[in-house]
């Protein structure tokens, strides 16, 4: 390992560019390469510190330099070794300023993209580069991320089903097994996709409630009108259609886990009965009866401003205190970049099981790529504002259009899925000619809004069954608010509205599903704020 003194530029560039979040007690972060993209899906996040260049000195990077291992994995390291990259080295060298890195092509005759982009006799990245992340396309064949990077990794640490190594997901999983055990609320803060239900889930599995139930409510889809019945249940005759008692979800979800997601759209009255509930442990249903006593670990999610929504008068402040007690910050897909390569294969992988279609990159055939090196870098080149889950939707539409045509299948769905919702910052287009086959990057396009009356029938169905009728994604893939999107669902006679659902067919949807409530969306192809609604009315909550 270089010394400090060797390693103050790093330092002081991670310090400038993170300010108060790294502390002497924190991960030393130094440049290092990751890979994305590889034949050997095995080896496929990968990585290897460039400890020579955090010191001031070369570091190769060939067929056979430098060695990568799985990060917290076992001991054991080996080169790139594809036969398609040369034995004549690049060379990464430390650039004029702290934390910047030249790539300095020197004899080899490789064929080299640095975010999309030709790189000739050599090319510069600024430190803001680097600790962005910038995407290198080696042969056409390996695709490797040059970032900074923590070369120490925590072993044993369970990983809860999330995905990912970087120094952000290992934080959010040492942070989830710190206070999985207790019985506080939680809040998890983070913007829209980052996986907060995945974490939610996590944080009911590893807890001492894991054999308990788990409910989880999106309180954005649930009308104002029937929240304070859903969440804390209603006497008979409490409201029109209440011909029976009713179990509200914190009954329902007694001795374990209720998670509520958005919960900055919860109507004020909902956030006075919430605070109760926090501070006495006790509900009392719509329309009187007995307080009733709950044991319910409650996690909330949001991905918006509470503090100035708590400003603005539009949520209590003493309801933000109490559920953020403990917060969790989850990290944007565009602040954990080496995760890329991870989770694009890990979404690829269960999608092509979900048509019952074999392993996309089975072990022993490195050749039968189903999708490109160069796809892969421009797609990592992304900054992702809808963060995995639109990288999980983008590789659905990818394993649907390989089904459909070859290569160009997948450029044509890759580009036209991504045109309007993601693209590099600015500062990835340096200007030169693109390699010959691989698309550059474009700055994101301005998001274009349509009225609701121009989408077809044709669309407004296509655009459901893709997002699997999440109305919000839906709305956005067509551009239009979620509001029109609902109007327009109504209008349509080409879609079933869930009001028309009967109470057998809801009945048997429901037992087939165990009780899944996304799963019973996608078969009956209604909404879920509908469903919802007409299970209420019937009784079937």
């Amino acid at each position: 390992m270089p010394s400090s003194e060797d390693r103050e530029p790093w330092l002081e560039t991670e310090t400038r560019a993170s300010g108060p979040a790294w502390q002497p007690a924190g991960p030393i972060l130094i440049p290092g390469l990751t890979i994305l993209y590889h034949p050997d899906p095995g080896r496929i996040g990968e990585r290897a510190p460039l400890a020579s260049l955090a010191s001031g000195r070369d570091e190769p990077l060939s067929r056979r330099d430098p060695d990568f291992a799985a990060p917290g994995g076992p001991p054991g390291r080996r080169p790139l070794s594809d036969p398609h990259l040369t034995r004549t080295p690049l060379h990464l060298r430390p650039g004029p300023d702290p934390g910047s890195v030249r790539l300095v092509r020197g004899e080899c005759s490789m064929a080299v993209a640095a975010g999309g982009e030709p790189v000739g006799a050599e090319v510069l990245f600024s430190a803001a580069e680097v600790e962005r992340g910038v995407v290198l396309l080696l042969a056409q064949h390996v695709v490797l991320l040059l970032s900074l990077i923590d070369p120490t990794v925590p072993g044993g640490l369970p990983r809860y089903g999330l995905v990912g190594e970087s120094p952000e997901m290992i934080r959010l999983r040492q942070e989830i097994r710190r206070i999985a055990t207790l019985s506080v609320p939680v809040l998890l803060r983070g913007a829209t996709g980052t996986g907060k239900e995945l974490v939610a889930r996590a944080l009911h599995d590893a807890g001492p409630r894991a054999a308990r139930p788990y409910l989880a409510v999106n309180l954005g889809a649930v009308p104002a009108t029937l929240a304070p019945a859903e969440l804390f249940g209603a006497v008979r005759g409490a409201y029109t259609g209440a011909d029976r008692p009713r179990e509200g979800w914190f009954a329902r979800a007694q001795g374990g886990t209720l998670f509520l997601d958005e919960i900055g759209e919860a109507p004020p009255e909902v956030q006075v009965l919430l605070l109760r509930a926090l501070e006495t442990g006790e509900i009392q249903p719509v329309g009187g009866g007995a307080p009733r006593h709950v044991d319910v670990r409650l996690v909330a999610a949001t991905d918006a401003d509470l503090e100035a929504a708590v400003t603005e008068g539009r949520f209590r402040a003493p309801l933000l205190h109490r559920l953020g007690a403990y917060q969790l910050r989850l990290p944007s897909l565009c602040d954990r970049r080496e995760d890329f390569g991870r989770l694009f294969i890990h979404f690829l992988r269960q999608e092509r099981a979900a048509l019952d279609e074999p392993d996309p990159l089975p072990a022993g055939a490195p050749e039968s790529r189903p999708i490109p090196a160069a796809l892969v870098a421009r797609l990592a080149a992304l900054d992702w504002p809808g963060n995995v889950r639109q990288l999980r939707n983008v590789v659905r539409r990818l394993v649907v259009a390989g089904q459909e045509g070859g290569e160009g299948a997948l450029w044509v769905q890759a580009e036209a899925a991504l045109r309007e919702t993601a693209g590099p910052r600015p500062s990835d287009t340096r200007g030169t000619a693109p390699v010959p086959g691989v698309p550059v990057p474009r700055p994101a396009a301005v998001r274009r809004f349509r009225r609701a009356e121009d989408v077809t029938d044709e669309e407004l169905i296509g655009a459901l069954r893709i997002n699997r009728w999440r109305i919000q994604s839906a709305a956005a893939e067509l551009g239009i608010s979620r509001g029109s999107l609902y109007d327009r669902i109504e209008k349509s006679a080409k879609i079933r509205k869930a009001a028309d659902l009967s109470r057998e067919e809801i009945e048997a949807c429901l037992q087939r599903c165990g009780g899944d409530l996304d799963a019973m969306v996608e078969k009956l192809e209604v909404s879920k704020r509908g469903l919802q609604r007409r299970m209420t009315q019937l009784g079937l909550g």
